[in-house]
């Protein structure tokens, strides 16, 4: 039931933020929401923790791609 509610907490989110803003996010949620749970019933703490780590680690990638793209532009 938990889990259930859960879900549908991060469904809600993520149609209310844009697609850029919730890239990353989702993965990191659901991943985050299941370790949390079997890790002691912390679901929603382990949601919220792997949409914050998706969404840095989704930043990250989108940085080295823009850092490439322009190297490769300069040549």
């Amino acid at each position: 039931m938990k889990i259930a509610t859960a879900l549908l907490v991060i469904v809600a989110f993520a149609g209310a933020a844009g697609s850029a803003e919730a890239k990353g996010c989702l993965k990191g949620a659901v991943v985050g929401g299941v370790a949390g749970h079997y890790a002691g019933h912390h679901g929603m703490l382990g949601a919220a923790a792997g949409c914050l780590y998706g969404r840095h680690r989704a930043n990250e990638q989108q940085r080295l791609q823009q850092s490439q793209d322009n190297g490769q532009n300069r040549m």
